[in-house]
């Protein structure tokens, strides 16, 4: 054999030992069979992990998806839709089984959907909707207008002439229907007034700046209504720092632990309460729906309860 042929040929067998190599790196086949293994892959890209109720929405995923023998693969986007992108379009190069989203932006993660019906991977939204609904094969959130509503009627009824200030994330649709739906029942409570709506990404570093400014600039706030208990955390601190713990009514949205703690510590006066465990179990049980051929519903509304100190405990208790 010529000296050529031989480097050629050693070329060849190094391509298909790198080739098998990214197969298995990869972790599964074109079915969405794991590699080496038996089961479906599946996959989850969240906005955050940095918030108890995305950790809870994980294991009702989870342990639907492990109790059948599959696995999945869990993704945190770090508030970054960029990242988001990227993390969902390496997932599908896996041919995952089907994919679940909980897009950072609602309108921005387009691009992403177009690419898994491309790959004829089915896509599931949990907890925030998208803008295009046919990009989809379902979505699985809880009812946010009504979670923004009974937060108005609980303030509400507290302090019916609330100066409040809401602290926003407006490129989330969750939060833009709890936002309308705040809204909405403020028709009903002709003496609540909003002062202001700035955007508090959600987070407690975000929210506390953004609460420690509204403060300054309004004397007269009284209110304030966050998206969600991890931003309630942040207004809470920036209320305390200026001195005026007890003056400033907080209601918010999540149903968390520490929302529940803050509840029994006098420090937010309610939370409306989101089942996240339930929405994992319920998206994790549609995608399996969906590959056994049976239909499924394209939106899927998940109960929300209004917590309060009369009944925070039970948040607490659930382990």
């Amino acid at each position: 054999m010529k000296r050529g042929t031989s480097v050629d040929s050693l070329f060849i067998a190094f391509g298909l030992v790198i080739s098998f190599a990214l197969l298995s790196v990869a972790g599964c086949n074109r079915s969405g069979q794991p590699a080496g293994g038996s089961g479906k892959l599946f996959g989850v890209s969240f906005q955050t992990l940095n918030n108890p109720f995305f950790v809870e929405l994980n294991k009702g995923l989870k342990a639907v998806i492990e109790a059948k023998g599959d696995r999945l693969v869990t993704l945190d986007a770090q508030w970054n839709s960029l990242k988001q992108k990227n993390d969902v379009a390496d997932l599908l190069q896996q041919q995952p089984a089907a994919v679940f989203i909980n897009p950072v932006n609602w309108e921005g993660i387009k691009g992403t959907l177009i690419e898994a019906k491309q790959k004829n991977v089915p896509v599931i939204i949990v907890d925030a909707p998208v803008s295009d609904t046919s990009l989809v094969l379902c979505q699985v959130a809880s009812d946010n207008f009504e979670a923004g509503r009974l937060a108005c009627e609980a303030l509400a009824k507290v302090k019916p002439g609330a100066r409040v200030v809401i602290l926003h994330r407006s490129v989330n649709k969750a939060c833009i229907d709890r936002v309308a739906g705040f809204r909405a029942e403020m028709t009903k409570q002709p003496g609540v007034k909003i002062l202001d709506t700035q955007e508090g990404n959600g987070t407690a570093e975000g929210a506390r700046p953004v609460m420690l400014d509204l403060l300054g600039r309004f004397p007269e706030l009284d209110a304030a209504f966050p998206i969600n208990d991890p931003s309630a955390i942040g207004t809470i601190s920036a209320i305390e720092a200026v001195g005026r713990a007890g003056q400033v009514t907080v209601v918010a949205v999540d149903g968390s632990r520490e929302g529940a703690a803050a509840i029994l510590a006098g420090k937010l006066h309610s939370t409306s309460a989101q089942f996240p465990r339930e929405i994992g179990r319920i998206a994790a049980e549609k995608a399996y729906e969906h590959l056994a051929g049976l239909p499924v519903a394209k939106d899927v509304v998940v109960r929300v309860k209004l917590i309060t100190k009369e009944n925070a405990t039970e948040i607490l208790e659930v382990k």
